[in-house]
């Protein structure tokens, strides 16, 4: 089969490689010159193990790279056309979906009338999204769905550091699907793999991907806020009594243990956008989700806990440099969205604390880029050890697991790594 990919982002290049891997043939479109030409040169923009030699096996032998100048004849040759575009979240919460409905009408401008095509979107989407607001939006401008065209959601579940693992070792596919006709061609998509596949009506698809992030920031804001209630007590050892939790046999091997463990808050693109939207879009329905809520309310309540606990464990003295260890949201990513690092970080500034160094295994440029911050990056890891007066864990990487050894100075180890 032939695909075009909107969108070459974490999701969008995955998918497109993971594709090619299957055998098909596949277009990857790009607006980003920036991204576009690093990818056309073999390489990738972010951090992510596994799809570089993806990339380099598949790079114009079954993916193409392009940019929006070629797109006329990408979509002319396509079975279906997936969007992995960006839908993020804003004040209130709900999804922005700009750049979805954008990448359509330009499909919808060079795709061949006399062509079946399914538009899958893959980006993740409030429930009722396809149904209600893509489908209105295609039958406003004369097209028959079902008939003219396919519409459908394939939700990704994939975990950044993880990507092309997840994509390739799949637990299951979700196909959320609005005819037959649809259904049938998205499973040619996926004939190769041996995993569930599961045709659902749209809503249902949407909704799957959303119960399952919603579970993971759920999990993550009970134990810091089960954190919180420890520390308000005393003398309790959280970290202990976490992994004791984990033996439980009742979590069957499952990995979960990670989520149910207490940390900085939750960070990263999915968890913050998709807890926000599905709580604005339930609330915009008339019922207002409190678990949800509170969910939220502890994610965002985090920041100034952890830089209280911080000033409690260091001291007063407001000209002391605090080194912060770990600027990605998480290991293994160089991703900063929404990072709980920054959001620490601005607490400790607001609170007077103005002398702050940094280091990260590979995130200090992005960090740097994305935020405007009175912070010193150093370039290792020794190197912090000496300029600090203090240490702040706020990633758990592994490298950091040593530094009670490798220093006396005070450690405040946010991530209970230690």
């Amino acid at each position: 089969m032939t695909i075009t990919v909107f969108g070459l982002g974490f999701v969008g290049l995955t998918t497109s490689l993971g594709f090619a891997e299957y055998g098909h043939k596949v277009y990857g479109v790009e607006i980003d010159e920036g991204r576009l030409n690093t990818i056309r040169s073999g390489k990738l923009p972010f951090l992510e193990e596994g799809l570089d030699e993806a990339l380099s096996r598949h790079l114009n032998h079954g993916f193409t790279p392009i940019g929006t100048d070629s797109l006329s004849a990408a979509v002319s040759e396509s079975d279906c056309v997936y969007y992995c575009v960006g839908t993020p979240y804003g004040k209130d919460g709900q999804a922005d979906l700009t750049y979805l409905f954008s990448a359509i009408d330009q499909t919808l401008a060079v795709r061949p009338a006399d062509r079946y095509q399914v538009l899958v979107v893959k980006s993740t989407v409030p429930p009722s999204t396809t149904a209600s607001k893509v489908i209105p939006h295609l039958e406003a401008q004369g097209l028959r769905v079902g008939e003219d065209v396919g519409v459908a959601n394939n939700p990704e579940f994939l975990r950044e550091g993880h990507c092309w693992d997840d994509f390739m070792h799949a637990d299951r596919i979700v196909l959320g699907v609005s005819d037959e006709r649809s259904a049938s061609v998205l499973r040619s998509v996926y004939a190769s793999v041996s995993v569930p596949v599961h045709c659902v009506s749209l809503n249902t698809g949407e909704f799957i991907k959303y119960l399952s992030n919603t579970l993971l920031a759920t999990l993550i804001s009970y134990s810091n806020e089960m954190s919180m209630v420890a520390d308000t007590i005393g003398n309790i050892d959280v970290a202990q009594a976490f992994r004791i939790l984990h033996e439980d046999k009742r979590w069957g091997g499952a990995q979960m243990a990670s989520y149910v463990y207490p940390g900085c808050g939750y960070g990263g693109y999915c968890l913050p956008k998709d807890t926000n939207a599905l709580y604005a879009v339930s609330r915009t329905a008339g019922f207002d989700a409190q678990i949800l809520h509170h969910v939220i309310d502890t994610n965002d309540r985090m920041p100034e806990f952890i830089a209280s606990k911080i000033a409690r464990a260091i001291g007063d003295d407001r000209t002391q440099v605090i080194g912060i260890l770990g600027l990605s949201f998480k290991p293994g990513s160089d991703d900063v969205r929404d990072t709980p690092s920054a959001k620490i970080i601005r607490a400790l500034l607001d609170a007077g604390y103005e002398h702050i160094i940094a280091y990260d295994p590979v995130a200090i440029d992005e960090f740097a880029r994305r935020y405007d911050m009175s912070v010193g990056y150093v370039r290792s890891y020794e190197a912090l050890l000496q300029q600090a007066d203090s240490l702040v864990i706020t990633t758990a990487w592994p490298e950091f697991a040593d530094v009670r050894q490798r220093t006396a100075k005070p450690v405040v180890d946010c991530r209970y790594m230690l």
